[in-house]
């Protein structure tokens, strides 16, 4: 059996500066119409940077939609037409200003696919030199290095909640236990 919906119509309900909302209606796989909402967002990176000494370069940054500051690997949202890997190098250094000679692809993750069309790319950096930061106009952020093993304690004890953080420590794990990292 293939699982698809087919997409009846759309209406854009919302236009905002980095994110649009649809109400789709979309044919079942039984043939009945029903109601979709989506979130359209272009997407974004996040890079897990791992230093020649065991340790990640992670941000720590306010959140508004959570009230919080959180601790993050260091990513952001695409640019029109940029590609993926391209995106990630480019947010590294603007908010850590490291450069990688390793940039290493780990996939993406759909980080609510439910409801939000946002693909966010992951990568895997090493063989790193330092330069200068240049955040974006507004973005308040601070380098955090974290001993790789300080980072995976963090993320058993519930204290990193960010999921594009938790899923890049995961998937980076995989290429560190096959001795690849």
């Amino acid at each position: 059996m293939e699982f698809k919906e087919e997409m009846v119509s759309q209406e854009t309900v919302y236009e905002g500066v980095i994110v649009n909302v649809r109400r789709d209606k979309a044919r079942l796989m039984d043939g009945r119409i029903t109601n979709r909402e989506v979130v359209e967002h272009p997407g974004g990176v996040a890079v897990f940077a791992m230093d020649d000494q065991g340790r990640v370069a992670l941000v720590r940054q306010y959140r508004y939609p959570m009230g919080e500051e959180t601790l993050e690997l260091p990513a952001g949202k695409l640019e029109p037409g940029e590609d993926p890997r391209d995106s990630g190098l480019r947010e590294l250094a603007e908010e850590t200003g490291l450069v990688p000679g390793t940039f290493e692809d780990m996939g993406c993750l759909y980080s609510s696919p439910g409801i939000l069309a946002e693909r966010i790319y992951l990568y895997f950096a090493k063989d790193l030199t330092q330069g200068p930061t240049h955040p974006d106009d507004g973005e308040f952020v601070e380098t955090v290095w974290l001993p790789y093993q300080d980072l995976v304690d963090k993320a058993r004890r519930g204290e990193i909640k960010d999921g594009k953080t938790l899923v890049g420590i995961l998937k980076a794990s995989f290429l560190l236990d096959a001795g690849q990292g």
